[in-house]
């Protein structure tokens, strides 16, 4: 790498310092609903003529990822857009089904922008930065225009307005949606702006192409490492600025309701460059998903949180009951969450409803052939509604149901139990999106931040739109306007430098020849984060993970065995990449866990809880943002905290009774 100290180095190093210090977030100062558009205002602005010199790489191209590259793309900047799906249509998005938030109060029922705003901090259990949220409120509403403009079919009302449903930490209609497709729906309104800027020229695609390493040239991001998973070939791309948008690491529990590919990779790769991690043990149990039936899963597939708008949750009174759901009088059914939480009753966040699944199975009364599942029950609705209405509402995601168990849940209630499915921490980033690597910008779920510890339901959709098409557009512009277009190329040192280590890695896989599958590794580390580091966790499972995960690092890269070449395509080859950087995230979860001795949100420390067995959090010592510098070595990460301030929602015991 150039040591050459020049004005930018100098202007670097300087940054870097501010951040490990302080951490600051860079969020503006003066009235909270006012603070977004003062930043805007004072943002510096890249003239129309002068965008085109401007080169920005967006890798990941779902909704956070194909919004900003659509947009970024109109605003004239050259834009490359990789992913390692087929197509942008294919990005993890398409499997989001309930819905998308909005502070529109289209029911008129007591909605506002900052109702929104009060209901994501304290669902977040008061472990998220304020200023980031009330924007994400606040540009909500913006979110629903921008995507009725585009075709995006939302459900509507006879008179032709459109529909609300509830989700989950919510006790007003605020969640737009089409049927349980949603998530699909919305990214297809994305991709046709994305494919109308390919068209134009403006956006270059980059599909089956596997981002390895970020390229960083005198402490700033210029560019990114790639492999052609069809050819094999490793190439080299170089930029003016990079955006992260690569979703979440839900797969380092191996089975999670996450697609198959989704991984840690563009992340970890980036946090091992320089770019601080955010909060990464705190990870989402989404309490709606089909149980698991065996060993021979390899992914578990979840069931709409919207579901539970008009599912009524509930076990057998008795424990080990074994009689058929529909033989099961009302009066030896216990609605536990009704009982439990009247004022919320199956609504509650999706981390409350998670934890009391959990706890009524492990009382015993869970119900199917491992006792891990609990009922949705539709009868209620059934009778009230009719089955048209509930058709109408939820028919596919009953079709899949059905498909999946071979059971009719117009007929039989569902079982359903929670699994992990979203992520809360990511990579550290400031009020702009911009991580501690300068030109670094990282949007939706790869990023912390803007959850806390628990995110609401309909609230990932929200995030990565926004980020997309209303912040990042901004805050990348403030930042190319401070630096001159240009003036690196693929030849620098950087780039040789860090294809070289990509190309040692692969040839290092293939090398290796041992006896263990890629898979094999990835469920014993993903049975013992689910274990150690899943919906529950204690000091001594955290310290057994800490001590384990490390063995199994070590025979991975000992005795794995992937066969075929490099230069094909070789989807074990992609799989390995994919697992070992999963092996070293896991330790650092663990670490971050088993620092955090608090229970908040979906971080449950057994010696952390109330009496009745809700999280206890330690407002005192832990109100602050978890982040991780990578020193060199994984069992010594550096922990910077960034304090956490409550002007507007004052922490409190969260309760939803």
């Amino acid at each position: 790498m150039s040591e050459t100290k020049n004005e930018t180095t100098t202007r670097t190093s300087v940054r870097q310092i501010e951040f490990v210090k302080g951490l600051d977030s860079g969020a503006p100062g003066g009235p909270i609903e006012q603070r977004w558009d003062t930043h805007r205002f004072q943002m510096k602005l890249v003239n129309p003529s002068n965008r085109r010199r401007y080169t920005v790489i967006v890798v990941g191209s779902g909704l956070a990822g194909g919004a900003a590259a659509a947009t970024l793309g109109e605003q004239g900047y050259n834009v490359k857009c990789f992913c390692y799906q087929d197509s942008p249509r294919r990005a993890h998005s398409i499997a989001a089904q309930g819905g998308i938030n909005a502070a529109k109060n289209y029911r008129n029922d007591g909605d506002s922008i900052y109702r929104l705003f009060y209901d994501t901090v304290k669902g977040g259990d008061f472990r998220a930065r304020e200023s980031n949220v009330y924007r994400l409120a606040q540009v909500s509403v913006n979110i629903i225009d921008q995507c009725v403009a585009q075709g995006v079919p939302f459900a509507r009302e006879y008179g032709g307005y459109l529909d609300n449903r509830s989700f989950g930490g919510a006790q007003v209609s605020r969640t737009f949606y089409a049927r349980g497709q949603t998530g699909q729906q919305l990214l297809l309104g994305a991709y046709q702006a994305l494919e109308r800027q390919i068209a134009a020229g403006s956006v270059k695609m980059f599909p089956r192409t596997e981002m390895l390493d970020i390229v960083v040239v005198d402490g700033y991001a210029r560019g990114i490492i790639t492999r052609d998973m069809v050819t094999g070939k490793i190439e080299r791309h170089v930029a003016d600025a990079v955006v992260l948008a690569t979703g979440g690491y839900g797969n380092v529990f191996y089975l999670s309701t996450n697609a198959k590919g989704c991984n840690t990779t563009a992340i970890w790769r980036a946090h091992r460059r320089g770019a601080f991690f955010g909060n990464p043990c705190f990870t989402q149990i989404h309490p709606t998903c089909i149980p698991v039936t065996g060993d021979h899963q390899s992914k578990l597939t979840l069931m709409s949180e919207s579901l539970r708008n008009d599912g009524r949750i509930w076990v057998p009174k008795k424990v080990g009951e074994t009689r058929d759901p529909r033989q099961i009088p009302e009066n030896e059914r216990y609605y536990y969450l009704e009982e439990r939480y009247p004022s919320f009753g199956n609504l509650v966040p999706r981390d409350v409803a998670s934890r009391n699944a959990k706890q009524v199975c492990d009382e015993g009364r869970g119900v199917g052939p491992s006792g891990l599942g609990v009922y949705l029950d539709f009868s209620d609705s059934i009778k009230r509604l009719g089955k048209a209405k509930i058709v109408e509402r939820y028919g596919n995601l009953f079709d899949m149901y059905a498909q999946i168990t071979g059971e009719n849940p117009y007929e039989t209630p569902m079982r359903i139990y929670p699994a992990i499915h979203y992520t809360m921490g990511g990579l550290w980033v400031d009020y702009n999106l911009m991580s501690t690597i300068p030109g670094l910008f990282v949007a939706g779920e790869a990023n912390f931040s803007d959850h806390g510890a628990n995110r609401l339901g309909a609230s990932a959709l929200m995030q990565g739109l926004a980020d997309g098409y209303f912040v990042l557009p901004y805050t990348i512009a403030n930042f190319l306007a401070g630096i001159k277009p240009g003036g690196v190329d693929t030849n620098h040192a950087a780039f040789v430098e860090a294809e070289a280590e990509v190309n040692g890695r692969v040839k290092k896989f293939l090398s290796i020849n041992g006896k263990r599958t890629v898979d094999d590794f990835h469920r014993e580390l993903g049975k013992m984060m689910w274990d150690e580091c899943g919906m529950a966790r204690n000091e001594a499972g955290l310290k057994k993970a800490l001590q384990r995960i490390p063995e199994i690092r070590e025979e991975f890269w000992q005795n794995v065995r992937v066969p075929g070449e490099g230069n094909d395509l070789n989807q074990e080859l992609e799989k390995a990449g994919r697992v070992a950087d999963f092996l070293e995230l896991g330790e650092l979860m663990c670490v971050d866990a088993l620092q955090r001795s608090e229970s908040c949100g979906g971080h449950f420390r057994e010696e952390s809880q109330t009496a009745d067995g809700e999280a206890l959090r330690d407002d005192e010592n832990f109100s602050y943002v978890s982040t991780w510098e990578y020193t060199g070595t994984l069992s010594k990460p550096e922990l910077h905290k960034e304090p956490l301030a409550f002007e507007y929602v004052k922490p409190s015991q969260r309760s939803y009774k």
